[in-house]
């Protein structure tokens, strides 16, 4: 473990994060030190001894994990797995008094199951632990000592011990959220993306749980991204230095300041401001961030300038796509009436109903919120539309029923789009089945002929003569 956990800058690591930060995370590592920093796919690359370990699990606000690879191997079959595993000195990475827990990914592999690959990864640490001791390690479901983290993709299977431990997008300060809470680090990346820095105003006027406007306070007041977390798996490592890791803490802990703007938080939902507050407190932030039950075109910024970053309802569901429409209208007419002078950075579903927003962005960047792909747009307002400068009143009036029909073109459009198509096909296919004989008959519901009349019971139904079920 020693060799594996030693100071030195030689260590080869990986930090995990969404699509679309990768650039934000090879940022922020290379600001603490890190070398040889390269972008894969949803993570980095990097070289770094323990400080650096140590600073990325603590700073980094974009990552999600940070992992030091063990070993990496091709499997020609699924005994491989077991048999490379089984090759690893684990009693020299952790003790039989330690927990472990294994968490696998798969992709186009031999081994189809992530749970399967991560139950023998498993098996072969305990098996070795029993052949060298009599005794085995146990596997801790929650808040174990050790991680071990398994990717396997094309056969090439890698093995990592996992430094962060719990998620690194599991900050700390959350005591609970609203329905489909954004992650931390996707919210942190937003605010991270549009520059803001506390140099403005900050709203957030769809606040839910008040993830956007704590990671934005965090930012403004230099408070680190691990700050409010008690444990990192790296402090359950052999080699773990106490004494260093306390030093940085108290480094970067000293540079925590004080925003000079403020951050507005707020939502229609009471229920979702009152979560918002519990968590804004717990984080000691109520200070810095003010929060109230509000409708956004309800809103009046205190100054000219400012920003807004926020994440509307996506609408998933075919019920709401009416109701989402006219909120995103409705967002866009607000942004104009009261929102000149601020730049406007909004997370959207990659679909089109942002155009019913009616403005044209100005910039768009392609990420993931979760498993939805999505789209952060930015907006720049004026004091009038753009064009509105340059034109006389009969070119505005003109301009104005050009859009209104451009608009409600957009909606039928939409519309369309979105409606399910059915296939023309027999009526009740669930009801059809065939005897023996090979006559049809009909199963339970109602009978695809004949008109629907009463029983002389009254209490059952008929068609063409025949009694219903």
């Amino acid at each position: 473990m020693e060799e594996l956990t030693e100071n030195k800058a030689a260590m080869q690591l990986t930090a995990k994060t969404f699509a679309g930060l990768e650039n934000l995370l090879a940022e922020e590592l290379t600001g603490i030190g890190a070398t040889g920093v390269e972008i894969i796919n949803r993570g980095v690359q990097f070289s770094g001894g323990l400080e650096v370990v140590y600073k990325a699990n603590y700073l980094c606000r974009t990552a999600v994990r940070v992992l030091q690879p063990i070993t990496v191997f091709t499997m020609k079959s699924q005994d491989d797995l077991y048999t490379e595993v089984m090759k690893i000195d684990w009693d020299g990475i952790f003790n039989l008094h330690q927990t472990f827990v294994v968490d696998a990914n798969v992709f186009y592999s031999e081994i189809t199951h992530s749970q399967y690959a991560a139950l023998r990864v498993k098996d072969a640490i305990v098996d070795q632990f029993r052949e060298k001791t009599g005794k085995r390690p146990w596997v801790g479901k929650e808040d174990a000592d050790i991680y071990i983290d398994v990717h396997i993709s094309h056969n090439i299977c890698t093995v990592s011990l996992d430094s962060s431990g719990e998620s690194l997008h599991k900050r700390g300060y959350r005591i609970d959220a609203d329905k489909a809470p954004i992650s931390e680090v996707l919210a942190a990346g937003i605010v991270l993306l549009s520059g803001w820095k506390g140099e403005k105003d900050l709203y957030d006027p769809m606040c839910g749980s008040g993830t956007i406007a704590i990671e934005a306070a965090m930012i403004a007041n230099n408070i680190p991204a691990g700050y409010y977390r008690q444990k990192f798996a790296f402090m359950n490592w052999a080699g773990f230095d106490k004494e260093l890791w306390e030093e940085i803490k108290k480094e970067e802990d000293a540079k925590i300041s004080e925003a000079e703007h403020s951050i507005f938080a707020s939502d229609r939902s009471e229920k979702a401001v009152n979560i918002a507050k519990r968590n804004i407190k717990n984080a000691g932030l109520h200070k810095d961030i003010e929060l109230k039950v509000s409708f956004f075109d309800a809103i009046v910024p205190e100054k000219q300038e400012g920003i807004l970053v926020f994440n509307p309802p996506y609408g998933k569901r075919l019920e709401e796509r009416g109701e989402i429409i006219n909120l995103y209208k409705s967002i866009g007419d607000t942004l104009k009436k009261s929102f000149s002078g601020f730049e406007a950075w909004i997370i959207s579903p990659d679909t089109d109903i942002a155009k019913f927003i009616g403005l044209r962005p100005s910039a768009r960047i392609h990420l993931y919120n979760g498993p939805i792909e999505t789209r952060l747009i930015k907006f720049e307002m004026y004091a009038g539309s753009k064009k509105g400068k340059y034109m006389d009143d009969e070119q505005k009036e003109n301009y104005r029923k050009e859009r209104s029909q451009r608009d409600a073109g957009e909606k039928r459009e939409y519309n369309k789009n979105e409606k399910p198509t059915w296939k023309k096909r027999d009526p009740y296919p669930e009801k059809r089945s065939y005897g023996n004989s090979g006559e049809k008959k009909y199963v339970g519901g109602k009978k695809p002929f004949g008109k629907e009349k009463k029983d002389f019971r009254g209490d059952r139904k008929t068609r063409g003569g025949r009694v219903g079920d």
